[in-house]
């Protein structure tokens, strides 16, 4: 029998300390032994009964703990782990090892190994930005540390910018990556799956224009999964501030007409339509090729619609499965029944907006998959990049 992979994950003190419990869920159940080293101050955050419950291994907090076997813990661990993996990984303990200080059982570990050494960190803006932690990064990543470049986005201390812990799937397919471990088969394979996300916008004046709140997350997340699974990926995007997935081909546009034109050059052999992009549905009558200028009258705008996307891809369709979405702040699962006959789809992913946790914006879903047959599915909150994969799960039938 083949000998298991083993992951030392590494925890050191974070507010997203919680999300390494989502990392460890997600290797257990690829049959990856995992060993868990957490600092003191990880442990104020998530008590150790936590990730021993998870791992199911017991979980080291104490360089001087007495040893469950007679051996010593750091350099046992060391030579066991085929992969190190530390998340998250604050200014602290990266600046730590990148200038040789060895003084708890984490920072101990990590010298002593010489398997792959993973970072993925996770701080206030300000601090990541500081120019002595991006020279421990740097420095590290001379002597052959990897890292998992955190997120942007708003940080649990209310600012915004690069910080965020990565998304748990990144990290959990960056370690499956480096023990060559797939995760899921290429389902997918061979296929061309086209996805429109984010906004688009429809200009008013050369300075104005009139856009959503749509951020893109939802149709990035489907196209990362997409790619994960093998297929030929094709993402129309509006404007975002997402960094492009890897390995996709990306289409930037930014209007209603642009977003169409471009959608159209791929929708014939496409295999899968997802349109997950919140297109903008009315645009100004008439364009004015100079900036309004402000009165003392009111400003009365007409608007004239623009065109149904969905609805013409429905209409258009043959053997391709289109998906849409239907983002509602009332009568979500009748609005959405409405909008799937109503524009030939497949299947439509219906959710509400006006959560608060899981609105425009949030890292989380709450949705529902209605099928053109009437089937409906039930997705509590979780990751976007999970909700991705249940919808793959659904349109093949692997559900």
């Amino acid at each position: 029998m083949e000998k298991k992979k083993c992951v030392c994950i590494g925890v050191s003190g974070g507010i997203a300390v919680y999300k390494a419990l989502d990392v460890i869920s997600a290797l257990r159940k690829n049959d990856i032994d995992v060993r868990v080293i957490m600092t003191s101050s990880a442990t104020e955050f998530v008590t150790p009964l936590s990730f021993q419950s998870l791992s199911q291994n017991m979980v080291i907090t104490d360089m001087f703990s007495e040893p469950k076997a007679w051996e010593i813990q750091h350099i046992s661990l060391a030579k066991k782990a085929d992969l190190f993996l530390v998340v998250p990984a604050t200014a602290n303990i990266i600046g730590k090892v990148a200038n040789g200080i060895a003084d708890d059982m984490l920072s101990t570990t990590i010298m002593a190994t010489k398997s792959k050494v993973i970072f993925a960190p996770a701080m206030n803006t300000n601090m990541y930005e500081n120019p002595i932690v991006q020279d421990n990064i740097r420095k590290l990543s001379k002597y052959g540390y990897d890292f998992i470049e955190p997120a942007s986005g708003r940080l649990a201390c209310g600012d915004l910018g690069k910080g965020k812990l990565a998304d748990v799937n990144t990290i959990v397919e960056r370690v499956l990556k480096e023990l060559n471990i797939n995760e899921k088969e290429k389902d997918l394979l061979g296929k061309k799956v086209l996805i429109s996300a984010g906004p688009t916008i429809a200009p008013i004046d050369p300075v104005r224009f009139i856009t959503n709140r749509s951020t893109g997350k939802m149709g990035y997340a489907i196209a990362e999964e997409a790619k994960k699974r093998g297929a030929e990926v094709i993402l129309v995007s509006g404007p975002t501030k997402l960094q492009k997935p890897s390995g996709v081909k990306v289409i930037d546009v930014k209007t209603n007409e642009e977003m169409k034109a471009e959608i159209l050059k791929h929708f014939y052999d496409s295999d899968i339509v997802i349109k997950s992009a919140a297109v903008a549905d009315y645009k100004a009558k008439d364009y004015s090729n100079e900036k309004i200028k402000k009165g003392n009258e009111d400003l009365n705008l007409v608007l004239t619609r623009d065109n149904d996307i969905l609805k013409f891809l429905g209409d258009e369709k043959k053997n391709q499965i289109l998906v849409g979405f239907a983002a509602e702040s009332n009568n979500v699962e009748e609005n959405a029944k409405n909008k799937l006959i109503k524009k030939n789809l497949d299947y439509i992913v219906a959710n509400d907006i006006t959560s608060t946790e899981t609105g425009f914006g949030s890292d989380d879903n709450k949705v529902i998959i209605i099928s053109k047959s009437g089937e409906k599915i039930f997705l509590d909150r979780m990751s976007k990049r999970e909700v991705a994969s249940n919808i793959f799960q659904t349109i093949l039938g692997k559900r």
